[in-house]
């Protein structure tokens, strides 16, 4: 998956805080791993706590199979893609 986020900027520590115990952060918005339908549940849930819905936006790309995920670089990536998706 894919996960990015448009968040207040009080709530940015709090939200990238809690996604780096479940997802690699790619860059700053940016968050992208495998998790499994419980984790995804967590993960959601506790957003949905977090996040102030009236301001705030998060936007999750689930991607079903590897072979349809084509992804290309363009300058250095912020972490090495060894394990990433």
């Amino acid at each position: 998956m894919i996960l990015v986020y448009d968040i207040g900027v009080e709530r940015v520590n709090k939200v990238r805080g809690f996604l780096r115990q479940y997802l690699e952060w790619v860059q700053n918005s940016v968050f992208e791993g495998e998790l499994t339908k419980s984790a995804f549940k967590r993960v959601t849930d506790e957003l949905k706590e977090i996040i102030e819905p009236d301001l705030d936006t998060i936007i999750i790309y689930i991607l079903r199979d590897e072979k349809f995920l084509d992804k290309k670089y363009i300058g250095e990536p912020k972490v090495k893609s060894s394990n990433i998706i």
